[in-house]
């Protein structure tokens, strides 16, 4: 029991070294946006006349993150613009604009604007997950010395 309580004190003490070297877990508002259909590459579609660079579908999105890969909840609902493959620029885009892109591109604005299951339920699945490994931390649980002077103590009677 000694060793064990050596041991984990040692841990401890090495363990709060190493957080001192204060490593940030970064999380606030971020704004995503996710390609959802990709549109012709024709004139109209192009960032510029005569460019070579043209734009395609995309939801715009603001969520709370966590470390960046943790979306823990959606803050501002995803509402359709266009947008570079690979740029975080985009283009708002007016309601009659947009009815006519999805009516010449035959798409289901519905459909478009949903989310993801991770990015909308995910993050909040893996805080519950986090937060009930430290309740189960914290509740106290037998010790496997304490069992055994239990069973010790117990002996059968001869008839």
């Amino acid at each position: 029991m000694t060793k064990k309580a050596f041991l984990i004190t040692m841990f401890t003490f090495c363990a709060s070294i190493m957080v001192s070297a204060k490593v940030r877990i970064p999380f606030g508002k971020v704004d995503k946006i996710e390609i959802v259909a990709d549109l012709p590459n024709t004139d109209k579609y192009a960032v510029s006349e005569g460019s070579k660079e043209y734009l395609d579908l995309a939801t715009l999105h603001q969520e709370y993150n966590i470390a960046w890969i943790i979306p823990a909840w959606v803050t501002k609902e995803p509402k359709l613009v266009l947008s570079k493959k690979d740029s975080d620029e985009y283009y708002e885009l007016t309601d009659q604009e947009l009815a006519e892109i999805i009516k010449e591109n035959k798409l289901d604005k519905e459909s478009l604007l949903q989310l993801g299951l991770y990015t909308r339920y995910g993050g909040k699945v893996i805080l519950l997950l986090v937060i009930g490994l430290i309740i189960y931390g914290i509740i106290p649980g037998k010790d496997e010395e304490e069992e055994e002077e239990k069973t010790e103590k117990v002996q059968p009677t001869k008839a």
